[in-house]
């Protein structure tokens, strides 16, 4: 196995003050792994060490940890010790035991991800000691279990909120600038500037004419429908629209970029000075963010490079070149990896609610290049910058920032603030790390100069006023309106995060229903189905007024609760009413009473021995009586007035 290297360093301090950083890898990744143990030569936990020159087995004991946050599988845990050969470590016993207080370990922060389930073996390198723990329960907790009985139990925490809290510990001292880049493929019918069609998937140029291709001679000719497109999100993320702009040559060499310059605009975008609402999500503390927008202007994609497996040669694709995209700058207001993905996925609502794009990260219709720099907390001067690329999900985004953070905050306290450069890194999944892959100098030197066979782009007041009226209810407004319906937040988060869903929600509470029974249902069974079928909402055959009827039906009593979730999954797997289904399979409640009470007296009688037995004080026999009644009935008895009739029964004396 490949030498293991330290990721996110935290300094954890020993009892006399050493340095001494703890790791936890887990699916081929190291993660920084915290635990809030008590301990030391007064009764707690000891962290076994056993360790040896390079070649031998090494292996520690952790602490035992609750029954808390769910995570499977096997844990492995790397720890690494500034000792070499047969040294102990520092604070080593005799027996290479190494004891920690609780103040010891205060400062080490947390990831949870899933483990592996296979056993795995390690060999150990010089200073290096692995273990594989195979935890006795399926869940952990933030905080170890302690040996004093005095020590009160941590609540309950969500991995994700866990994961929060440490990353908060790790940059105590420290404060992350981040700004985001997100560029935006547009889903026009043609290219920005010919009347080449682009669809994701075609063969290698395919869809390609002298003007994308950059042939001399050729001129371009912009496409209106991206103006619009662009004014529209200009205005959704509540920028300034500038009434006249201009298009200027972004001059760089690359080989997919076939005219040797980019079409992009410099010093006059489209819109500027705007900003984003948002709220975090509930499982990372939830709260409301605004971050603000720098600009938004449009310009051309280039190609894209395919490479050959051996490496030795690469081939260029133009089917990409000229699509047209916009690219939308941040102001550096995120603090967070959090904070940052979040920011992501609201452009992306936004930009399928406006139908500008369908924001497929996995596609390339929507990329992040994210920047990142850390400073001291006072200081006013920001840090070096690094920009980060290729993530494809928000969650990707979320952990390079943090893993950048904490690369950047521990050469900040080694003395080496020196090392981080302005540069351009990758991120890489399979080991959880960001890379170099080029080093910047300086500013580039893009020799920006106006697009002489483009004209400026003039707007009116009424272009700008058509667009605004033509456009929806946006994420953040449908989010407000929600939360004064009386839902809770993470009913509005689900609801709002997708146009079908909000619209199904929205239709459905139209034709009566109640809003925070429609939740429940779109949020409960109706999600749950889409999720294991692969679908989306606006795929499957129930309608929102027959999930009204449903709600309306289980509200009057004329079906249980339980009767309508079998209806739910024929109405969307094969689709039809309500009524129709009631009548068709004869489900309607059973609500005469003494229909119910014939029941429940055979019921009684049938069983002697556990009416017997109910009455000598074990109670919870009431359940047997009312599922017997209920399969007698076929599940289609009123459950309230069974459980009220049996109730009198079973205590007449």
């Amino acid at each position: 196995m490949p030498a293991l290297h330290p990721v996110c360093p935290p300094a954890l301090p020993s009892a006399s003050g050493r340095g001494l950083p703890l790791w936890l890898r887990q699916r081929g990744a190291l993660h920084s792994a915290p635990a809030d143990v008590a301990g030391g030569r007064e009764g707690g936990d000891d962290v076994d060490i056993h360790g040896g020159k390079s070649g031998r087995q090494g292996w520690r004991q952790l602490p035992r940890w609750e029954d808390k946050a769910a995570v499977g599988g096997d844990v492995v845990y790397v720890f690494h010790g500034p000792f070499a050969g047969d040294e102990h470590p520092p604070d080593c016993d005799q027996h290479n035991r190494l004891r920690f207080t609780g103040d010891t370990l205060a400062t080490m922060a947390l990831t949870l991800l899933r483990g592996m389930r296979t056993p795995i073996s390690f060999r150990s390198n010089t200073g290096l000691f692995f273990t594989v723990l195979q935890p006795r329960l399926a869940r952990f907790t933030t905080r170890a279990e302690s040996a004093q009985a005095t020590e009160p139990k941590a609540a309950p925490k969500s991995i994700q909120l866990a994961t929060k809290e440490a990353a908060e510990q790790k940059t105590q001292g420290f404060e992350a600038i981040i700004g985001i880049e997100t560029h935006v493929q547009l889903s026009t019918v043609t290219k920005a500037f010919c009347s080449c069609p682009y669809n994701y998937g075609s063969q290698p140029n395919s869809t390609i004419c002298p003007t994308c291709m950059g042939h001399p001679g050729t001129l371009p000719v912009l496409n209106e429908k991206v103006v619009e497109c662009a004014v529209k999100l200009g205005l959704a993320l509540n920028c300034d629209i500038s009434m006249t702009s201009k298009f200027d040559r972004k001059q760089y060499f690359y080989p997919d970029l076939p005219k040797g310059y980019q079409i992009s605009q410099f010093d006059i975008p489209i819109a500027k000075k705007g900003y984003v609402d948002l709220d975090l999500p509930m499982e990372f503390g939830g709260g409301h963010r605004k971050f603000g927008i720098t600009r938004v202007h449009m310009e051309e994609d280039a190609g894209k490079l395919l490479h050959s497996e051996s490496g030795s040669y690469s081939q260029v694709d133009l089917n990409r070149a000229g699509v047209p995209l916009l690219e939308i700058v941040s102001e550096p207001d995120m603090r967070t990896g959090i904070e940052a993905a979040e920011y992501g996925a609201e452009i992306q609502r936004i930009v399928r609610y406006l139908g500008v794009s369908n924001g497929n990260m996995q596609e390339g219709s929507l990329r992040c290049d994210v920047n990142v720099s850390v400073r001291p907390v006072g200081q006013s001067e920001f840090g070096t910058k690094v920009e980060i690329k290729n993530m494809n999900s928000f969650s990707a985004i979320n952990r390079a920032i943090d893993y950048e953070i904490s690369r950047q905050i521990m050469l900040h306290k080694e003395g080496q603030a020196g090392q981080i450069v302005q540069e351009t890194r990758l991120w890489d999944e399979s080991s959880q790390k960001t890379f170099t892959m080029r080093k910047k100098e300086g500013l580039a030197d893009y020799r920006y100069f106006p697009e002489p066979d483009l004209p400026e782009v003039i707007l009116t007041s009424d272009y700008i006023d058509e667009i605004r009226k033509s456009m929806p209810e946006l994420p953040e407004a449908k989010r407000r309106r929600y939360e004064n319906m009386g839902l809770s937040m993470q009913d509005v988060l689900f609801l709002a995060n997708d146009d079908n869903v909000a619209h199904f929600f929205d239709s459905t509470i139209e034709h009566g229903a109640d809003a925070k029974l429609a939740a429940n249902w779109i949020m409960g069974d109706i999600a749950a189905y889409l999720k294991n079928e692969k679908l989306s909402i606006d795929e499957i055959k129930l309608t929102p007024l027959e999930l009204s009827e449903l709600i309306a039906s289980i509200k009057n009593a004329t079906i249980s609760g339980k009767i309508g979730k079998e209806i739910l999954v024929e109405l969307i797997a094969k689709g039809g009413t309500v009524k129709g289904v009631i009548e068709e399979k004869d489900l309607v409640q059973i609500a005469d009473p003494a229909a119910i009470e014939a029941m429940v007296d055979k019921v009684i009688a049938d069983n002697p021995k556990q009416l017997e037995q109910y009455r000598a004080g074990k109670t919870k026999l009431q359940g047997f009586f009312a599922g017997q009644v209920m399969k007698a009935s076929k599940g289609k008895a009123n459950p309230v007035l069974l459980n009220k009739i049996l109730g009198e029964k079973l205590n007449a004396s």
